[in-house]
């Protein structure tokens, strides 16, 4: 699928919670891509506001400081899909992560997360997203782009594939680095 891919910036927000909006991606909702930019519980939450409000408002404070946390995807004008990437470092749960802890000393940059709606699914959108991702991480300064991806035997849940499948992965050119539980590789790509 030919997708146009863009950073997510403050006159994109509406955008961006079309997609977590849409059909599918209740997941999403909760989460707004915060949950590894978070490192344990973190700070309580404000006065009647609930773990997602609070996260979307994390999300939109990112993009509100001139940092894109993120890509959208666009069939035309349509958004059709979401990816999470930024310096590995801007992802404090990976730190603790016995699965996806540093492989090394190397700066990297991490793709943590694909949000696509249920109708876009199975078309392409999170291999373009990945596509761009790396293209933008190049032009951001990035040497090497590092993933977290589900790699099972079956397909497993649509809810449960936020990191991508390997397959994916594979396609677009990435190398496993390291295996610290069976279905969970940490792979990399040198963006060309």
């Amino acid at each position: 699928m030919r997708l146009t891919v863009a950073p997510l910036t403050p006159d994109r927000w509406t955008d961006v919670e079309a997609v977590f909006s849409a059909r599918g991606c209740s997941v999403a909702r909760g989460c707004w891509c915060m949950a590894y930019r978070l490192s344990g519980s973190g700070k309580p939450l404000p006065s009647g506001m609930t773990r997602s409000q609070a996260n979307r408002a994390g999300l939109k404070a990112l993009v509100d400081a001139g940092n894109p946390p993120g890509l959208i995807g666009y069939r035309g004008k349509v958004p059709v899909g979401w990816v999470s990437i930024g310096p590995r470092e801007e992802y404090r749960k990976l730190e603790r992560s016995p699965v996806m802890k540093a492989v090394d000393e190397q700066s990297v940059w991490s793709v943590v997360c694909f949000v696509v709606p249920a109708e876009y699914r199975g078309q392409g959108v999170a291999q373009a997203l990945l596509k761009g991702a790396v293209a933008y991480a190049k032009k951001q300064g990035a040497t090497l782009v590092e993933a977290y991806p589900v790699d099972k035997p079956a397909r497993s849940n649509d809810e449960y594939m936020w990191f991508g499948a390997k397959s994916m992965y594979d396609n677009a050119g990435f190398k496993e680095v390291a295996r610290r539980k069976p279905q969970r590789p940490i792979v990399r790509i040198k963006p060309a």
